[in-house]
Parts: C-alpha cells; structure tokens; sequence
C-alpha cells in the first residue's frame, strides 16, 4: 500500500510540474492557471474552494474571456484527455449556478459544442470512460434550457456558496495539500528556478 502510495504521489508530482511549467511558458494569467488546474487530468474533481474561487473571478470583465476560452479549450479535447472534458463541464455547471451571469448566456450561444458531447466516447482500460462526459452533458444541456430550473438552481447554490465561504473564513482554509503547498518546499523551489530559466531564455 506504501508503495502504491509513494507512485501515486510522484505522478501527481510529475502532472503538477508539467503543468506548472507549461504556465511558465505560456504566460497564463492566474484565472487561466486556476481554470487549467480544476480541470487537469488529476484523478480527483476540481475542489468547490477553486472553484469558488474562479466564480468569483468572471466577475472580472478581462479574467471572465480568459476563463472561458480556456473552458471551450478544454471542451474540445478528446481521447485520453477525457478528464479534461469532464471537469470543464462540471467547472461549467458550477460557474452557471454561482458565477458571472454572462457565463450562462455564453453557454446558451454556444450550447452545440456542449450538446455534442452527449455522444462523447472513450474506451480506456476496457471501461467506457466517456459515460461520465455523457450523463454530465446531457444534464447540463438540460438545465440551459430550463430558464425557470436555472433561476432556482442558481439562488439556492450562490446561497449555499456564501454560507461555505463563512464557514472557511471562521475555520480557515480545508487543509488540502497539493504539490505548490507548503508540504512540498522542494517542488515550490524548483519552480522558482524553473520560471527564472524560462524566462531568461525569452528574455
């Protein structure tokens, strides 16, 4: 069980550097860099603390066009990316419920991209990985085009958001530890003499 804890540990380390670097690279924005992580291909959903935290940004005229592209971005990946595509819909689902109006109508103008993936398919280790794309598409197509189920939807969850952000700002943070944590001062390290590498090289 050590063992198989130990590998597991090391390949979340390893997503987390690649991607920390590609946002190094790419110059991502923090909304981007949020947005990316909450829809890795981890194999746990997007914590409701980042998302929440991303709600709050499509607030922000300039993060809100940054958030979505990268969500569209996402939607439009397929085969073994199929996390991706999973939690950008569920990352979605949250942002229409509590997040800037405009993200709803911007579903609504594009709500093909999202109807299609109701016959999303991926086979990976003999198990139909894209059902989970499917049932998640399909739900949220659904609430789209039920105006009055939205309105509902939205009020009892923007409710529900302000009580979870009370509750944290009385008890402090959830004690999640992912790798740019302060468990883990080595990798945090090796992201700093990551970014100045790359950047000296662009420069």
């Amino acid at each position: 069980m050590n063992i198989m804890k130990k590998r597991e540990e090391m390949q979340v380390n390893v997503a987390g550097l690649r991607r920390n670097i590609k946002n190094i690279a790419h110059n991502y924005s923090d909304a981007q860099v949020k947005v990316r992580e909450a829809t890795s291909n981890d194999q746990w959903g997007p914590s409701s603390t980042l998302m929440a935290e991303i709600a709050d940004l499509t607030y922000n005229v300039v993060a809100f066009s940054e958030i979505m592209a990268i969500l569209w971005k996402r939607l439009n990946d397929h085969g073994r990316n199929w996390r991706h595509v999973h939690k950008a819909l569920i990352l979605l689902e949250y942002l229409i419920k509590t997040g800037s109006e405009k993200v709803a109508q911007q579903c609504k103008e594009n709500r093909f991209a999202i109807k299609t993936l109701e016959t999303f398919q991926h086979i990976e280790d003999n198990k139909d990985k894209g059902q989970r794309v499917r049932d998640t598409a399909i739900q949220l197509v659904a609430l789209l085009d039920d105006d009055e189920r939205l309105k509902t939807e939205r009020a009892r969850a923007i409710k529900a958001k302000e009580r979870s952000a009370q509750k944290i700002s009385s008890f402090g943070s959830d004690g999640n530890t992912t790798p740019q944590s302060p468990k883990y001062p080595l990798f945090n390290l090796l992201m700093v003499l990551l970014g100045l590498v790359i950047k000296t090289l662009t420069t």
